[in-house]
């Protein structure tokens, strides 16, 4: 039989080519209005669009492919000063057309638009990346924009340290208010801890600063609260005598996970004890490898070869690589740089240390493997799972320094902090990865709740867009969130105009 003509059919499909070729139109005059205002407020230099070269590379940097969004324009502001025209024009351009807008640092997070967007403006903090050390105050001034590897490099030079981040491509600002770890954090606290100082632009445009001493309610919320107050332009870390570290990578068979397991849970519970130590496991699968291995970095931050800490690790055997070494804190990091180019996700979760919490974590990682085998995944993917200590030696030096927002210091437990991390290639296997994380993430903590080893907190530099780490940093600290965000940015700017991120106006 023919099938005969559907005249809703028609009015439909019309219909929504007009809805379509309206959005479009629309899309293309906010564009031209909103990068216009920016360029009518003396910007028009620090602006690039679609097509430009310069364009293309700030898009292709963004360290995973799920995170390359194409935003309207891009700008690339190089001071506090060029940050704080950026907002006042896009707020003021926002009273007649929508100017909704993004704020990167590093690119480093994995989902898109945390740092990026369609349909709007992205400040790019890229150009920002210088570091300079103050002796009289013994800190060092790090701009927005830089990474980890940038800060290294300045400070290594002048046997300087800082507790901050451990992969040199990560970004500064957004480790940093986001809690971040850290080598030195059983002697230092978290990253967060170990800012003396912030420097911000408002949505006023005004630009303040924020320490122990001058809007101390910022300060704080800051540590660990994220962009929900304004735009970061300057950090001021703490610093102290550097000086070589012993590190590296050893890597071994998934034979030794037992032992593996038992010598993790062992360090974690013994790490007040011996404050220089760093221990982080991993459980890797690779298209490349055909096998799970486990790769270790193990960290001491003092110049000792293995330390008595690391005893029940020596023992293991069957090590198949093993780069330990004396060197800087530039070389380490730049070991635990992860591949870019791929699709990528972070998914995370926190359960007190306990070995069986662990053991079904490697259980379900071999799971996990297993499905995408049978899902017949195309070209190379990685399954990795990653366990660090989080001890309450942590938390004890951040409420030693003022505290900080992510509510650790209510939990008497040590703690271990989980993350399953999936990477592949080709945009329609997104579904079926992110997918497997959320699984993975629900059947681990459910398996943990089931023992009475769950804890609620979730680390908001390795969470999904779909997990809420705002809303269990708990209610105290949820509501000086609350009352910074409103004092602050009473109209709030940030909660509306900057859709990405985690908002705690959503908590």
């Amino acid at each position: 039989m023919r099938p005969g003509f559907s005249t809703a059919a028609l009015l439909s499909a019309a219909a929504g080519s007009l809805a379509s070729d309206l959005a479009n139109v629309t899309a293309i005059r906010d564009c031209s209005f909103c990068c216009g205002a920016l360029a009518d407020a003396g910007l028009a230099s620090r602006i690039t669009y679609p097509g430009s070269t310069i364009y293309e590379q700030r898009v292709d940097s963004y360290w995973s492919l799920t995170a390359q969004l194409t935003p309207w324009c891009i700008i690339q502001p190089h001071n506090a000063k060029e940050v704080s025209t950026a907002v006042k024009a896009l707020v003021k351009a926002n009273k007649k057309e929508e100017c909704l807008f993004a704020v990167r640092s590093g690119g480093h997070t994995t989902w898109p638009g945390a740092a990026n967007i369609e349909n709007g403006i992205t400040i790019d903090l890229g150009l920002m990346n210088s570091t300079t050390y103050i002796a009289s105050n013994n800190t060092a001034q790090v701009l927005p924009g830089s990474r980890w590897k940038g800060v290294y490099q300045t400070l290594d030079a002048l046997g300087i340290a800082a507790a901050g981040g451990r992969a040199s491509t990560v970004g500064v600002a957004g480790l940093a208010l986001g809690g971040g770890n850290s080598f030195y954090a059983a002697r230092k606290g978290l990253v967060c801890d170990n800012i003396a100082q912030y420097e911000v632009v408002l949505a006023s445009g005004e630009i303040i600063y924020a320490n122990n001493k001058t809007n101390t309610d910022l300060f704080r919320a800051l540590k660990g609260g994220t962009g929900n107050f304004g735009i970061v332009t300057r950090l001021d870390l703490d610093t102290f005598e550097g000086e070589d570290l012993w590190g590296g990578v050893v890597t071994y068979p998934n034979s030794t996970t037992d032992a593996q397991i038992q010598a993790f849970v062992n360090f974690g519970n013994n790490i007040e004890n011996d404050q220089y130590g760093s221990a982080i496991v991993i459980w890797q699968y690779t298209t490349q490898n055909a096998a799970t291995i486990l790769i270790n970095a193990y960290e001491y931050t003092k110049p000792v070869a293995w330390p008595a800490a690391f005893d029940e690790f020596k023992a293991i055997p069957d090590r198949t690589s093993d780069s330990m070494r004396f060197t800087n804190m530039t070389d380490l990091t730049v070991e635990l740089e992860q591949a870019a180019g791929y699709r990528d996700t972070f998914v995370t979760l926190t359960f007190v240390n306990d070995k069986r919490v662990v053991k079904k974590a490697v259980d379900l990682h071999n799971t996990v493997v297993e499905k995408v085998k049978a899902h017949k995944a195309t070209g190379n993917w990685t399954v990795q799972d990653m366990v660090q200590p989080i001890p309450t030696i942590f938390t004890k030096h951040s409420v030693e320094k003022g505290g900080n927002m992510l509510g650790l210091d209510r939990f008497s437990d040590n703690l271990v902090l989980f993350q399953t991390y999936l990477a592949w290639e080709g945009a329609e296997q997104d579904d079926f990865f992110q997918g497997l994380g959320d699984w993975y993430i629900a059947q681990l903590s459910a398996y943990a709740k089931s023992i009475g080893k769950s804890n609620p907190y979730i680390y908001l530099d390795y969470a999904y867009a779909t997990q809420k780490p705002l809303e269990n940093y708990g209610a105290v600290n949820i509501a000086k969130l609350k009352a910074a965000s409103k004092k602050y940015d009473p109209t709030g700017v940030f909660q509306k105009l900057v859709p990405g991120g985690f908002k705690i106006s959503k908590v």
